[in-house]
């Protein structure tokens, strides 16, 4: 027997009928078509599926579509605004921090999360808050200043 939920996803209203299996990340690549957002380890270690969930960072592999109901839910493709990139974004590619792409969701809504709390992090705090992302190309270096530049700018408004 399926669940109703209502949502909101990247600002938009969203109601869906789900299984009580369905995973959050199925739903959000599979059902809702944003793809962003990575399957990785399937075991909430790797970063892959990292969403901002009423403002916190989740692992979505973890999280069933069913338990949503009523809230927020921002993932990679609610960052920019149309064409426009967002700050992180460009920062990411200006500073070199994307290769593979697969992690590159999680890191960006990890360090959006951060900056959201707290503007200006140092750089101990930029790496304890992407600690839950795997990167297997980068060396985390560049995404780290990638984070840290837009911090000095500001942060991710």
């Amino acid at each position: 027997m399926n669940i109703e939920i209502s949502c909101k996803i990247n600002r938009q209203n969203v109601k869906a009928s789900v299984s009580p299996e369905l995973l959050l990340v199925d739903f959000l690549r599979d059902d809702i078509g944003l793809t962003g957002t990575k399957r990785g380890c399937g075991i909430g270690e790797c970063g892959a599926c990292t969403v901002i969930l009423d403002g916190q960072t989740v692992a979505s592999c973890l999280i069933p579509a069913a338990a949503v109901d009523g809230c927020e839910i921002t993932t990679v493709e609610g960052l920019s605004e149309g064409e426009k990139l967002h700050v992180l974004q460009q920062a990411f590619l200006d500073h070199g921090a994307v290769q593979c792409g697969f992690c590159t969701p999680g890191m960006l809504l990890s360090a959006k999360a951060l900056l959201d709390k707290n503007p200006k992090p140092t750089r101990e705090e930029i790496k304890v808050a992407i600690s839950g992302n795997v990167c297997r190309c980068t060396g985390y270096t560049k995404i780290v200043d990638a984070v840290e530049a837009v911090a000095r700018q500001g942060g991710a408004g």
